[in-house]
């Protein structure tokens, strides 16, 4: 009892509970407010709200001067329910898919403003392709690229073509931003992204993205062939199969992330789910 004493931090204590208290208020909290519900020294609990608002986690509104959580508090849980997981939530999906379709699947994220490849199924007798697990992949030419750009808000997307510039691989390549924002406009409205030759001459891949329990894009996958595995005949059918394939693992994801408060630390759990801030993200699917 007397260790377990020594270990326990006070100040932190004090630091969740005014976490949670903000988490639950819609109009926000004043000093004085939060100093007065948790019955705090108003210095202590004065230094605590400038900590959370030096690291992003509280913010203050200008107009009002309240205090209000920030859409931090949202990533912590997010990259907690889908960080390392997320391969092993996908990885059965993934390799059926590679069974049914007899191609190669790839599976990649957006990491650092680049798209990454977390996840390779090859079946056998399939010939391997020339990626590897962190391989990095352009965003405007491959097919899990295009499907995660596509899903990004405006402003991201903008922001991340001209990060990377549209390097030209060949004379499929799009090089215009307006060509690959409307080719952006055409994934969201069919629901998947095709790289037709447009990285490798000969070699098709036909993606779809995968969305957390927010309906945000997080992830994308993809099927990889050559011009006759995929072609206008085989198009209909591995759309649907590729399409299918993502959407299971987004429901996945999403029973995962319902359940919350077994995957997290329940004061976390608690404070994230419960915050109005995360009711302001907006829903996103693929279709069918």
């Amino acid at each position: 009892m007397e260790e377990l004493s020594k270990s326990f931090v006070p100040s932190l204590e004090r630091g969740l509970k005014i976490l949670e208290l903000l988490a639950k208020s819609r109009a926000g909290l004043s000093l004085s407010q939060v100093t007065r519900h948790l019955n705090l020294p108003k210095s202590s609990v004065h230094c605590l709200l400038r900590t959370f608002e030096n690291a992003g986690y509280v913010y203050r509104d200008a107009a009002c001067g309240k205090y209000r959580v920030s859409l931090s508090i949202c990533d912590l849980a997010r990259q907690a329910l889908q960080g390392i997981s997320l391969r092993d939530q996908a990885r059965i999906h993934l390799r059926k898919l590679a069974e049914r379709s007899g191609l190669t699947v790839h599976m990649a994220v957006l990491e650092q403003g680049y798209c990454v490849l977390i996840e390779k199924v090859t079946p056998p007798g399939v010939s391997r392709t020339a990626t590897w697990i962190g391989k990095q992949l352009a965003l405007h030419c491959t097919a899990v690229g295009k499907a995660l750009l596509a899903y990004s808000s405006e402003r991201d997307a903008e922001q991340l073509m001209t990060d990377q510039g549209l390097i030209r691989y060949n004379d499929n390549t799009i090089c215009s931003i307006r060509h690959l924002k409307h080719e952006l406009e055409l994934i969201r409205q069919r629901g998947y992204a095709l790289d037709d030759e447009e990285e490798e001459i000969g070699i098709r891949c036909l993606g779809a993205p995968i969305f957390n329990g927010s309906q945000e894009a997080i992830a994308a996958l993809s099927v990889v062939g050559d011009a006759v595995q995929i072609s206008e005949d085989t198009l209909p059918h591995l759309q649907r199969e590729v399409v299918e394939t993502a959407n299971r693992i987004s429901d996945q994801l999403r029973h995962v992330q319902l359940e919350a408060g077994i995957s997290l630390p329940e004061r976390l759990g608690h404070l994230v789910w419960q915050s109005p801030v995360f009711a302001q993200l907006g829903p996103r699917r693929a279709q069918t």
